[in-house]
């Protein structure tokens, strides 16, 4: 019994914490990302025009449509040089109170005055701060951003190949590494002026009312704006991440019941022993008038015993600790760049009925083979 209740309290523990990463991963993203995202089946940009944003805020449940441009740019700060990902994005992007909670340094902030706007400012990384050494409130410095032009209108001149300009810093963000080393948020008409898109957008975000869900309003908008677009909720905006996670906590499900299947034989040689210590007994059950069917199920309840008292015990033992563990973290990360200090815990209850039941199954199985040995020893022979 100890054997299967260990194993399942440790099945339960691993599980919980492949869904309490996932669940972080989740919450990561959605401080920057939108509830939908819009882009093009074909091509990286598309044409974007009143009328269609007209006609995107009219399909139902929709509350607010974002702008975007997005592309890679060549950035340099001082003497320092590397390649990011400059995002344009509308005012609408400094209302979300994630983003404001994920600013470390400086102020969130595009312009030095909402009325005016003489001055732009940019959104950058904590990463992209190293590795640049910025000082957001060096007023000598500005972050100058370089796109090249299309070759064909530039000519022969190498300075007329690339846009260039100027943009100070605003404020320091940190969220996840994948976006502090990566991104650097400006307003959009710096974007589109910079990287010469003109009336073209990368992708457009989409915010829904509150009466309505995301999958509803989702699919309102796949009806409305046919095959040409990809519509995305949150979810699918990371599908290739959530769904590695998804097939790593499939293995180590497998893998753990492999593990079980095989401290199972601890069960099958209990019970094949307990069989032949007590063949006299079973040969004496006989004499009274047994049959196969009653010493089969003897060994069968013997090993149900073991099978669910351990399965209750793991059970119970996994969720005590995974609900520690989401009150007090007391189980460190032990990493001082970690998003969180101590590991992500999330408790399922598809998880605990899968568990017990492929304990219980493998336990039950563990049994048959010793319960069939036992009706062996039917002969009188043995008293």
């Amino acid at each position: 019994m100890f054997v299967v209740a260990v194993g399942t309290m440790a099945l339960i523990i691993v599980l919980s914490v492949f869904n309490g990463l996932e669940d972080l991963l989740k919450s990561l993203y959605n401080t920057f990302d939108p509830e939908i995202k819009i882009e093009a089946v074909a091509g990286k940009s598309f044409e974007v025009t009143p009328g269609f944003l007209d006609r995107l805020s009219s399909v139902e449940g929709v509350e607010e449509v974002s702008e975007v441009i997005e592309d890679n740019a060549y950035v340099r700060y001082n003497r320092n040089e590397m390649v990011a990902v400059i995002k344009g994005v509308s005012d609408s992007f400094l209302k979300k109170e994630a983003v404001k909670h994920a600013i470390v340094q400086g102020e969130l902030k595009f312009y030095d005055d909402l009325d005016t706007r003489n001055i732009d400012y940019a959104i950058i990384g904590r990463g992209i701060q190293y590795i640049l050494n910025i000082a957001p409130n060096n007023d000598f410095f500005a972050l100058q951003i370089f796109y090249p032009k299309d070759i064909k209108r530039a000519g022969t001149n190498p300075e007329k190949m690339l846009n260039r300009d100027n943009i100070m810093i605003g404020g320091i963000f940190a969220l996840e590494k994948q976006y502090d080393e990566k991104y650097i948020f400006v307003p959009l008409e710096f974007a589109k002026n910079l990287l010469d898109y003109e009336n073209k957008r990368t992708s457009l975000e989409i915010t829904t009312k509150p009466d309505y869900s995301v999958k509803e309003v989702q699919a309102n908008l796949k009806a409305a704006l046919g095959d040409s677009f990809r519509v995305l909720n949150s979810d699918e905006q990371h599908a290739i991440i959530l769904r590695t996670i998804k097939i790593e906590k499939l293995f180590v499900y497998l893998i753990f019941t492999f593990i079980l299947a095989v401290s199972s034989f601890n069960i099958f040689f209990a019970l094949s022993m307990l069989a032949i210590d007590k063949k006299k007994d079973i040969g004496i059950l006989y004499a009274m008038g047994a049959r196969d069917k009653f010493i089969r199920s003897i060994f069968l309840k013997e090993g149900a015993i073991i099978s669910f008292s351990g399965a209750a015990v793991g059970i119970t033992a996994g969720f005590i600790l995974v609900f520690l563990q989401q009150q007090y973290g007391f189980i460190s990360m032990g990493l001082q760049t970690s998003v969180i200090s101590y590991y992500p815990v999330k408790m399922q209850l598809a998880d605990f009925i899968f568990t017990a039941i492929c304990i219980v199954a493998i336990t039950l199985s563990a049994s048959i083979r010793p319960a069939i040995m036992a009706t062996k020893y039917n002969s009188v022979d043995l008293l």
